[in-house]
């Protein structure tokens, strides 16, 4: 794990999630984003293999946190990407159980919910987890859907929770501002609307998001 490789501060935080290439990495970083996200499942069109996250890592600031997406991998698999690439932080995003997230006692981990219906904090909770991310929930399409979800369904539990929050889901330039003063996330997570086409990014939109949430704190 990197030394200082946290969560909390004043400012609320952008990671950029979705990265497969390392002109977005350095424009994400050069704008002034606080974490990137590498998505490790097959099955999403902003795959990207490990060996090549390894070698983006490798020239990205230690200052960034990189996050590793996965949804319902193996054990193994997770703690030997994590390693090759010198993750900071595992994000599980598919139905990974609280049992299952204990087997990674030596890893920072956020715990992703996708929000259809109210959901309680004591369901939360039992993931020992040391952050949440909140996103939409879209059938079969376990992240990256460009769809944004009711924040009233877990406006109620915020306080419960005092751990940090990740907002995600369908966030865009037009409405991170709202976002933020409804739910008061520690982090704001963003893929799908600064991008030009799955897997590549926009580093104006980038730019612009990266600016508009920076300029709330």
């Amino acid at each position: 794990m990197a030394q200082g490789a946290g969560f909390r501060g004043r400012m609320v935080k952008v990671k950029i999630c979705g990265i497969t290439n390392l002109q977005d990495a350095q424009a994400a970083v050069e704008a002034g984003c606080d974490a990137l996200g590498f998505v490790f499942y097959k099955r999403s069109p902003r795959y990207i293999a490990p060996e090549k996250a390894k070698e983006i890592i490798k020239q990205i600031s230690k200052q960034v946190i990189k996050v590793g997406v996965f949804v319902n991998t193996e054990e193994k698999t997770i703690k030997n990407i994590a390693k090759l690439c010198g993750l900071d932080i595992l994000q599980f995003h598919g139905n990974e159980s609280p049992k299952f997230c204990q087997r990674f006692r030596h890893y920072k981990i956020i715990k992703a919910f996708r929000i259809k219906n109210r959901i309680g904090s004591k369901n939360i909770l039992k993931y020992r987890a040391s952050a949440y991310l909140f996103d939409a929930f879209v059938k079969s399409r376990p992240g990256g859907t460009g769809r944004k979800f009711d924040w009233s369904l877990i406006r109620d539990i915020i306080d419960d929770i005092k751990r940090p929050i990740f907002l995600s889901g369908g966030l865009t330039k037009d409405n991170v501002k709202v976002a933020i003063k409804v739910i008061n996330p520690d982090w704001v997570d963003v893929s799908s609307s600064v991008e030009i086409r799955p897997g590549k990014k926009d580093m104006e939109k980038i730019k612009k998001f990266v600016d508009i949430v920076k300029s709330m704190s």
